[in-house]
């Protein structure tokens, strides 16, 4: 084979792999939303709606005294992170995907408040794969300590 051939093919089959690693946006996020989908059962994803009890998907939600200037927070947050984008922004409900630099992998990442609380529901999962090395624990650590800082 010729070299541009090669090439033109490892670049097509690089290009393959890639787009398998984003998978498919899920169906129920980004509508209205009252909640937020339970975890899986792989360790991929970390929801304040799981079981305190449970460690492996289990985090606080975000506490706040002002859930409006909170959510815009989290959205201008997540605006202005590079592998991140906003698909949904309400003042309610904010939905975002990350893609990871290096292989394209996808997480889905939602805020949900309810304006009878006092705090702001997430949840963050990857689309693909079984274990996330806790990738989507420490991404909303980053964006909860980011709302401490302002």
């Amino acid at each position: 084979m010729q070299k541009p051939l090669i090439k033109s093919l490892a670049i097509f089959s690089l290009a393959a792999v890639m787009s398998a690693c984003s998978g498919n946006r899920p169906a129920s996020l980004g509508g209205i939303q009252t909640s937020l989908d339970p975890c899986p059962e792989s360790p991929n994803c970390v929801s304040s709606l799981s079981p305190k009890d449970d460690e492996t998907h289990y985090i606080a939600p975000i506490n706040t005294s002002n859930a409006a200037a909170s959510m815009k927070q989290i959205a201008k947050y997540i605006d202005q992170h590079p592998s991140a984008e906003v698909i949904v922004a309400s003042e309610s409900y904010i939905y975002a995907e990350f893609t990871s630099a290096l292989m394209g992998f996808v997480d889905d990442v939602e805020f949900l408040h309810k304006p009878s609380e006092a705090f702001i529901d997430l949840r963050s999962a990857s689309r693909l794969g079984h274990s996330d090395l806790g990738v989507n624990r420490e991404r909303i650590e980053e964006i909860r300590a980011a709302l401490v800082t302002k």
